[in-house]
């Protein structure tokens, strides 16, 4: 009975092993294939947005990824930005959201040409969908496309666009840490603005620290402090857009 037991126990134990072992292989697998799958994404997107980039130089056109978090005020920021340098220059915005058109109506809203792109449960565009929306716009060579981005700061930050500049936003309701929380968000844009300081009596915020956290993540990055709600600062950002445009 003793050695029944024993012998019990042994092959319990082996069968555990196994299915252990058995458990790490199929876990490995799973993980190597994942990221395989997530590499050949990745490439795709990398060589259709190099086909968006030369669209994009052989019209001498500047395009612009806006990213932030949720509720930071892109859409305000647009919406401002596109009703007082409509007059100087020739604009087209590319809408991104998961599910509604609410933003897209906002821009309408100041006769601009837009096109919203619905990514469904996806949170960033990609090039393709850009591609598409380049594609139905046939922008006017010389002009600015403005993309407005899923509200996320870590999905957006993996795509390329083709985009000639990026821009992230981030606002003194949020906290200043964010730069060394999303480092790849600000690692990869060229300039970083600061809303809604129009708030800054009411909120514990330090600028100065924001921008301190950004440049150790980007020591090339630049800041616009801005109000899109008041107009405060927002000269800096039209002056940027329209240099770099130039």
């Amino acid at each position: 009975m003793k050695k029944v037991d024993h012998h019990h126990h042994e092959e319990h134990d082996h069968e555990h092993s196994h299915d252990h072992d058995h458990h790490h292989h199929h876990q490995d697998t799973a993980e190597k294939d994942q990221v395989t799958v997530e590499r050949d994404i990745l490439e795709i997107n990398n060589r259709i947005a190099e086909h968006n980039r030369g669209f994009f130089q052989a019209r001498d056109i500047f395009s612009v990824n806006i990213m932030s978090s949720p509720g930071s005020g892109k859409t305000t920021l647009l919406e401002r930005t596109l009703t007082d340098l409509k007059s100087k220059a020739s604009f087209y915005v590319i809408e991104g959201d998961q599910q509604t058109s609410m933003d897209a109506d906002r821009i309408r809203g100041v006769n601009i040409p837009v096109l919203q792109v619905n990514t469904g449960r996806g949170c960033h565009l990609d090039a393709n969908m850009v591609m598409w929306a380049i594609k139905e716009f046939d922008p006017s060579p010389g002009s600015i496309v403005l993309i407005e981005n899923v509200g996320n700061l870590i999905c957006p930050s993996l795509f390329d666009l083709g985009e000639k500049s990026r821009v992230v936003l981030m606002s003194t309701t949020e906290g200043e840490d964010k730069p060394l929380k999303y480092p790849d968000m600000f690692r990869n844009a060229d300039l970083c603005l600061i809303n809604k300081t129009d708030l800054l009596q009411h909120v514990y915020y330090k600028i100065d620290k924001a921008i301190e956290n950004g440049l150790k993540v980007n020591g090339r990055l630049q800041f616009i402090e801005i109000s899109a709600l008041t107009g405060e600062g927002m000269e800096d950002w039209y002056n940027w857009i329209l240099a770099n445009a130039g």
